[in-house]
């Protein structure tokens, strides 16, 4: 852009010498240059200032690395490369059979385990029986010594002799006594029974909340072995074919997924140039790919963050000298454009030239207008590498 406004300024002086023939000497020469020199760097300060200038404007997207969740051989690529694909769309599939074998296996256990639920209640359905008959033995037992016992004391008060033997009395406590005991046992079979049935974690058995968890999980693994696109976008440089093993560690991308919406086009300016600069004064883009065309747009925003001042935990203190750090960093404004680019071939990444016009000095903007218009042109020529 400078040289383009030196050259300018040296083919007008050239033809002012030659329309008005005057002659060339020590003190014309030494006037137009000096004045040039003035004129160039007044004209290049305002500008840089109040309309600045990107040579590194970019159309930025995001790719996204396809890596599948779960490992194993793939028996399907239905996707084509730079094919427009829908979120969800399939872009390969992994054999899904070893999967299907631990869901199957994961519900028969789960249907075992609540099998085995229906089992516990009727095991405490029982033990609650066994409660009430051993308390009804252990009342009989009762009643009999209790009765043999009170027939004694009677005959002695009234001055008989006792009708049952004191062996008979015991024999009809030591009854009672097992009866109490085997009533005991039963209350304690019952409360374990009642806990193997009523233990639960949020309201479900233990062994059924895991089994379903279980399963939960090994659906999950065989859904994932259908990789789909994780939105709308195109698959680029397809090599994965049927038979090839595609596994989630290491970490190794098996397809390259672009993202289609997530563009931007993005101008790098130095610093100084940009306190003046606000969202929505209007800017002016010349794609190198679309040689003499100027595309009208706006500055959408002006990122303020630059990755020569960003912080990442580390095992290391802050080098201001670093090779990251050492650069002064250019800062990224957001632009966008106003006319539809959809009849020209801009891929993600192609390079172009941005000039944004503030409200000051605006008369001076037409001359950066000009330059840029002017390198515009010049993008017709071009050599092949």
């Amino acid at each position: 852009m400078d040289l383009l406004l030196i050259l300018t300024y040296a083919a007008i002086c050239w033809t002012v010498f030659k329309v008005f023939r005057i002659p060339v000497n020590q003190w014309t020469l030494a006037t137009a240059v000096l004045g040039g020199i003035f004129l160039i760097s007044a004209l290049l300060l305002i500008m840089s200032y109040n309309h600045p200038y990107s040579g590194d404007g970019r159309i930025y997207f995001t790719s996204a690395p396809v890596i599948p969740v779960v490992g194993g051989q793939v028996v399907e690529v239905p996707v084509e490369p730079n094919k427009p694909l829908k979120k969800g769309d399939v872009l390969f599939r992994i054999d899904a059979r070893p999967y299907q074998f631990v869901v199957d296996q994961k519900k028969a256990a789960l249907a075992e385990a609540e099998q085995t639920v229906l089992q516990l209640k009727a095991a405490l359905d029982a033990a609650n029986a066994g409660v009430t008959g051993a308390e009804a033995s252990r009342d009989r037992s009762l009643q009999a010594f209790t009765k043999f016992q009170q027939a004694n004391e009677n005959a002695k008060s009234s001055g008989k002799g006792a009708i049952y033997s004191e062996l008979e009395v015991e024999n009809r406590r030591g009854i009672y006594l097992t009866a109490e005991a085997a009533a005991d046992t039963a209350r304690a079979q019952a409360v374990q029974a009642k806990l193997a049935y009523e233990s639960e974690i949020n309201g479900t058995n233990p062994t059924v909340a895991r089994l379903r968890a279980e399963l939960g999980n090994a659906q999950y693994e065989l859904d994932q072995t259908t990789v789909r696109a994780p939105s709308d976008g195109y698959v680029t440089q397809v090599f994965l074919r049927p038979g090839m093993m595609a596994n989630p560690l290491p970490l190794r991308p098996v397809m390259v997924f672009i993202n289609s919406e997530d563009r931007m086009l993005g101008a790098a300016f130095i610093q100084n140039s940009l306190q003046r600069v606000r969202a929505g004064d209007e800017a002016e883009v010349a794609f190198k790919a679309v040689p003499g065309k100027i595309f009208k747009a706006r500055v959408g925003e002006v990122i303020d963050v630059m990755a020569q001042g960003q912080l990442q935990p580390s095992g290391a203190l802050i080098d201001p000298q670093s090779s990251e750090r050492a650069m002064p960093g250019q800062t990224l404004a957001r632009i966008e454009l106003l006319e539809d680019t959809n009849k020209y071939q801009l891929p993600g990444g192609v390079v172009a030239e941005v000039a944004v016009y503030t409200e000051h000095w605006h008369h001076v903007a037409v001359l950066r207008k000009v330059l840029l218009r002017m390198s515009s042109w010049m993008n017709y020529v071009f050599l092949e590498h």
